[in-house]
């Protein structure tokens, strides 16, 4: 799918609109007054040191031009999840507006969400999310008759342990296959299908209610606090069934039942 080259002001459009004044602000305080005051008097930086109260305004003003975008925009997306809350409905997203979704469901569950629209290789990572300091990556697959295979997981599994992201989620309007799922089982992957991407709209997050299979990246663990992720037991009484366990397995050996 193509994408356009990220800049700055595009960060700013899909950013919460109070950040553009904010960075405006910023690089107004930093021209005007910071630059005259830290460039050192050498005639390599004169130019700089002359021309930063010059152009702060200006560069000001630019950092203000994307805020009434981020303003509109923030509004269509908060629409677009509020119209579209079947996953009949879900399915008939473009695959950007899919993105955009999903955005912002998990930014409605309290996360910091950065939207990836840069252009060339992104790693399969769509949707990079942090709370409490912790990150997260998000793969969208708008995929609605074909199984989301196991490739597609354990790549983003591999980003994920590059990336030193504390959880992955992959998020289809589709299915995943058996494969897949037995794959992402002992790991921090969270695999959400279109019926539980539905089950999420309207949702609340919380770290204390009992977790269900979407809620994987959002609960702590209450020993060391990394993610508890869904697992299914190999052997034993329990072979078969599923469980919650902690993302730090062997280091953290808490589980819990469903």
């Amino acid at each position: 799918m193509g994408r356009k080259k990220q800049s700055v002001l595009d960060d700013l459009m899909i950013a919460p609109w109070w950040v553009s004044p904010m960075v405006a602000a910023a690089a107004y305080i930093g021209l005007k007054y910071l630059v005259p005051i830290f460039i050192p008097d050498n005639p390599f930086f004169v130019g700089m040191k002359t021309a930063g109260p010059t152009v702060a305004p200006y560069v000001a003003i630019l950092f203000l031009v994307p805020m009434p975008f981020a303003y509109l925009n923030g509004r269509r997306r908060r629409r677009l999840v509020d119209t579209h809350r079947r996953l009949s409905d879900i399915r008939g997203l473009s695959w950007r507006e899919f993105e955009e979704y999903v955005a912002e469901i998990y930014r409605r569950r309290g996360y910091t969400v950065k939207e990836n629209l840069a252009d060339g290789p992104d790693g399969g990572v769509d949707i990079r999310l942090e709370r409490d300091g912790k990150p997260h990556i998000v793969q969208c697959k708008q995929w609605k008759s074909n199984k989301v295979g196991v490739t597609v997981v354990r790549e983003l599994y591999g980003v994920m342990v590059s990336e030193g992201a504390l959880s992955a989620s992959v998020v289809t309007t589709g299915m995943f296959t058996e494969e897949a799922r037995h794959f992402a089982a002992d790991k921090a992957i969270d695999l959400i299908d279109g019926a539980q991407l539905e089950g999420l709209i309207g949702q609340p997050a919380t770290k204390h209610a009992q977790p269900t299979q979407a809620d994987a990246t959002v609960l702590d663990c209450p020993r060391c606090g990394s993610a508890l992720v869904r697992r299914r037991a190999r052997r034993g009484k329990m072979a078969g069934k599923e469980f919650w366990g902690c993302s730090s397995f062997p280091k953290c050996r808490h589980t819990q039942n469903e």
